[in-house]
């Protein structure tokens, strides 16, 4: 092993095997682990009878807990990264055919978080290097937490984020389980099109900033083209616009149920109160102006700012 050190974000970390350098050996034993994972999940969901919610959200614990055994063994928490776009596909689509449902609202918001699911999984693949390489918040954590660390990458990292996400479909996991109708109406219409803009947002965003960083390969550059030029997160709003569209989808049907609406707004402040900030803090230590940029651009919304 080289005794030589590595540093992400700003961190110091010991070196890694050979092997962990390898990127395709790394996509390997993270399908193989998200595999082992689904057959956990599809085994507890199996066995037990408790109501669907709470029978999924058991499952969903249970394979994230295979995840984070996961990245134990190959000590990185960065394991878990897709986990974060696989999980919903996995489940809606699981119950879209075990109920066979053809509603058309239901089959076109399935439809929707797949297409959201693939494109957010292929750029994390696009992107992915090697079981080297950790997320630099990642890093953070493992300075500050030291001893403790295992228990704060299971609930910081890994549990917070699924619980999160779940709450997110679940709107839709209840959509799903009611559908009978197979009419669309104002509000499922409106909820597609508001998940679609975001869809629509991620992906331009996450494009331009590809670009911009194959031509841009000094790192202190800040983009300041198509959405960046006046967004300084466009990729989050359209998250953030994906799961507010699935709650309305959600709601134009079961109206009773509208207090689901909290997996979007923790999804929201998650983003605003966690996520945003740590990330531009990170981004300001080595961004050329970035400074300037922030009272010259907008957090979110991708309007000019006077």
């Amino acid at each position: 092993m080289n005794d030589a050190k590595t540093k992400s974000g700003g961190a110091t970390r010991p070196a890694r095997p050979v092997w962990q350098s390898s990127r395709t050996i790394g996509l390997a034993i993270i399908f193989l682990t998200y595999i082992l994972a689904l057959l956990v999940g599809l085994i507890i969901f199996d066995r037990l009878s408790y109501s669907l919610w709470l029978s999924l959200l058991l499952a969903d614990i249970a394979a994230t807990l295979i995840v984070w055994l996961s990245s134990l063994v190959f000590d990185n928490a960065s394991v878990y990264d897709p986990y974060w776009s696989v999980q919903p596909v996995i489940i809606l689509d699981l119950l879209l055919f075990q109920a066979g449902l053809t509603d058309p609202a239901a089959v076109s918001i399935c439809l929707v978080v797949n297409l959201w699911g693939v494109r957010l999984t292929a750029n994390w693949i696009t992107t992915f290097r090697s079981l080297e390489h950790q997320d630099w918040r990642y890093d953070l954590i493992k300075s500050k937490t030291n001893q403790f660390y295992p228990l704060a990458s299971l609930l910081g990292i890994q549990l917070m984020p699924t619980l999160v996400v779940y709450a997110c479909i679940i709107p839709a996991v209840f959509f799903l389980e009611q559908a009978q109708t197979g009419r669309f109406n104002v509000l499922s219409i409106a909820g597609l099109v508001v998940s679609s803009t975001g869809l629509i947002l991620e992906t331009l965003a996450d494009r331009q900033m590809h670009v911009f960083r194959s031509k841009n390969p000094d790192r202190s550059r800040v983009n300041r083209n198509g959405l960046w030029h006046d967004s300084r997160h466009p990729n989050y709003l359209g998250e953030i616009l994906m799961w507010w569209g699935v709650y309305l989808v959600m709601l134009s049907a079961l109206p009773e149920v509208w207090y689901l609406g909290l997996g979007a707004l923790l999804n929201t402040a998650m983003f605003l109160f966690i996520s945003i900030p740590m990330a531009e803090n990170n981004l300001a230590s080595y961004k050329e102006n970035y400074a300037a940029y922030q009272k010259q651009t907008r957090m979110l919304l991708p309007l000019p700012k006077k």
